[in-house]
């Protein structure tokens, strides 16, 4: 078993808090891909990896029919309990890398949110073209940690206390400079239409809020307890000599949109 595929089912683990923790998508990228689609009223969607709901929510309140793929039994049964009030959501509990549809339709749209990069890498357009009807949309992007010139320094002063638990990080990405596969996307030759839009929104959190967000990361997951307690210690203590007591993480999105030619 690959490293990869290790960190990729640590979030089963992490079910019960992840819709709680985990930053909502802003309401502008759902506009922008409803409006690539040209805004159908109904849609026929395939979301893979929807962990507890929360870019299938906003899909299925636009009234478009959604078929949710995820790897992990504990995730999957909390997006099932999340979107129960909401009509043509199905969840089925399996792996995008393999799954096969009862019987092929296609869908207009085929969607991954944070979680495209955890797909096998030889076969994920292949799949997803496959899965598609002619002239249908793949959309997919990831929540990303993004530091702006004016952002919570805290995450540069803790720097330090990452690398002292050997868990050190490169260069922080800027708000509308993450790197984008379009030309992935075209060197397949299976799309057209290649776009890619990025976003940013800043969520604040207290402390107890944010070790809530760290623990349904994989990395942190992963981590040993002494490391996970000598920096969620030094966070908290950072954060009590605040006035306000919390902490401004800004988030980054890049919407990659490609459609499957009517034609081969």
């Amino acid at each position: 078993m690959t490293d990869r595929t290790e960190l990729r089912r640590t979030f089963d683990s992490a079910a019960t808090r992840y819709h709680g923790a985990r930053p909502r998508y802003p309401h502008e990228l759902f506009a922008v891909l409803a409006t690539y689609l040209g805004n159908p009223a109904e849609l026929d969607v395939l979301e893979v990896g929807p962990a507890t709901g929360i870019a299938t929510i906003p899909l299925a309140e636009r009234g478009w029919r959604v078929t949710g793929i995820e790897l992990g039994a504990d995730l999957a049964d909390q997006a099932r309990a999340n979107t129960a009030h909401l009509a043509g959501v199905e969840i089925v509990t399996g792996s995008f890398d393999v799954w096969e549809p009862p019987a092929w339709g296609g869908f207009d749209l085929v969607v991954a949110a944070t979680s495209w990069h955890w797909l096998d890498p030889t076969t994920r357009y292949q799949r997803a073209h496959r899965h598609l009807r002619p002239g249908g949309v793949l959309a997919y992007w990831s929540a990303t940690h993004v530091l702006p010139d004016d952002g919570d320094p805290i995450f540069v002063e803790l720097q330090d206390i990452y690398d002292e638990i050997g868990e050190s990080r490169g260069d922080w990405l800027r708000p509308g400079e993450l790197p984008v596969q379009v030309g992935d996307i075209d060197q397949t030759g299976l799309f057209g239409d290649v776009e890619a839009v990025q976003f940013d929104w800043e969520v604040t959190y207290d402390a107890d809020g944010y070790f809530a967000l760290l623990d349904t990361f994989s990395g942190h997951i992963a981590m040993r307890p002494a490391q996970r307690a000598r920096l969620y210690g030094e966070i908290r203590r950072r954060l009590s000599e605040r006035p306000d007591g919390r902490v401004r993480r800004h988030w980054g999105a890049a919407l990659h949109l490609a459609r499957r030619p009517q034609r081969a």
